[in-house]
C-alpha cells in the first residue's frame, strides 16, 4: 500500500514538474538583456497607484478597458522579468503531503 502511494506521488510531481523546468529554462536565456531597472519598477508602481487611485465612475467604457489593458501590459512585463515564482496546485499538494509523511 505504501510502496503504492509513493509511486502514485513520485509520479504527480514528476509530471507537474516538468512545464516549471522548461519555463525556466527559456527565461534564462534573455535574462541578462529583459532585466527591468529599479527606477522602471518604481515606475511601473507609480503608474499602477496612479490608475487604482483614479475615479473611474466617470470614464467611458473604452477608457476603462484602455487602462485595463494598460495594467495588463505591465503585469505581463512585470512577470516575464522574473519578479515572480510561480508553483502549481499539486506541486505544491504533493510538497505538503511529503512534509506530513516526512
Amino acid at each position: 500500500m505504501k510502496k503504492t502511494i509513493f509511486i502514485a506521488l513520485l509520479a504527480i510531481f514528476s509530471l507537474s514538474a516538468a512545464p516549471a523546468f522548461a519555463a525556466t529554462s527559456s527565461t534564462n536565456a534573455t535574462e541578462a538583456t529583459t532585466k527591468l531597472s529599479a527606477e522602471e519598477i518604481s515606475n511601473y508602481r507609480a503608474r499602477v497607484e496612479e490608475i487604482r487611485k483614479m475615479d473611474k465612475s466617470d470614464m467611458s467604457a473604452s477608457e476603462k478597458s484602455e487602462l485595463k489593458s494598460e495594467l495588463k501590459d505591465i503585469k505581463a512585463t512585470m512577470h516575464r522579468d522574473g519578479t515572480f515564482i510561480y508553483i502549481g496546485g499539486s506541486t505544491l499538494l504533493i510538497i505538503i503531503i511529503l512534509l506530513l509523511i516526512l
